[in-house]
This record gives structure tokens, C-alpha cells and sequence, in this order.
């Protein structure tokens, strides 16, 4: 029977742990950025807040969830059948210590491009009750036609 060789003390590598989290940690960011190359802005960019899109014969009714955002702080853009909302939902300023956060602050961005053309000049915006109601009318040419399949 063979015994295997003992080794000294020395033979045994040194670990460092300080070296080694870095090095997975630049393996981390490497990874990252080929898989994901849009991740650096899209944290930039803040969080999207909550929406529903209705359409009606005439117009569109946006509604976008923002609590905690008051009216001056809210932008909307409208440009041919792009609306872009946007604004900043300022962090509450705290006393205690926060254990647990899951709603979402700072810079929002909401964009969605409408199916027509719109009537950029019409559109009207109320927020209420946390809700901001956005009524994006149609531009009068732009009436859609039902085809009928023979």
C-alpha cells in the first residue's frame, strides 16, 4: 500500500480573500456589461412607474401611477405618436431606521409610442389622487378602417 506524499505548510497556496473578491467582482462587472450592455442606463435612468393605455374611437387615456409626486415635478412630451412622461419622486426624508424598502424613488421615465397620429396641441393632463390622467386625442385624419377579409 502507497501512502500519499504529506506536504508542508509551505506548498499550500496563500489564499487572499481581499484579492479574491476582486477578482470575481471584475469578473461580475464583465459579465455584466456583455450581457446586459443597457444595464449602466437603465439604472441611470431611475424607475418606470406603473401604466394603463386605454383607447378610445377618438383618443387615448393614460394613466400613470404617482404617488408621492407633486404636479411640478411631473414633464410630459408629446412628438408625432411618442408620449413621454417624466419626473423625480423625492426620497422621504426619514428619522428611524429604514429595515425594509420596496417602493421606488428619484427619476421615473414613462414612453410609449400610440398606434395614431395625435393631436398634440389637445392633449390634457390632471393628477388626482395620486393618478396622473393623461387624454391624448387622435389627430382627425387618423381614424382607423376595418378591412373586411372576403
Amino acid at each position: 500500500m502507497v501512502l500519499p506524499a504529506r506536504r508542508s505548510r509551505t506548498d499550500v497556496a496563500h489564499w487572499d480573500p481581499a484579492n479574491e473578491f476582486d477578482r470575481l467582482t471584475q469578473q461580475l462587472s464583465q459579465l455584466l456589461d456583455e450581457q446586459w450592455p443597457e444595464l449602466p442606463r437603465a439604472l441611470q435612468e431611475g424607475f418606470t412607474p406603473l401604466a394603463d393605455v386605454e383607447e378610445t374611437d377618438d383618443a387615448y387615456r393614460v394613466e400613470v401611477e404617482l404617488p408621492g409626486v407633486k404636479q411640478k415635478d411631473i414633464k410630459i412630451d408629446v412628438g408625432g405618436r411618442r408620449l413621454t412622461i417624466s419626473g423625480e419622486r423625492p426620497e422621504q426624508q426619514r428619522k428611524g431606521w429604514l429595515r425594509r424598502q420596496t417602493r421606488s424613488w428619484g427619476r421615473f421615465n414613462y414612453e410609449v409610442v400610440l398606434p395614431d397620429e395625435v393631436d398634440e396641441d389637445g392633449v390634457e393632463a390632471t393628477l388626482q389622487d395620486g393618478v396622473l390622467h393623461v387624454l391624448v386625442p387622435k389627430r382627425s385624419g387618423g381614424e382607423r378602417r376595418r378591412v373586411e377579409v372576403r
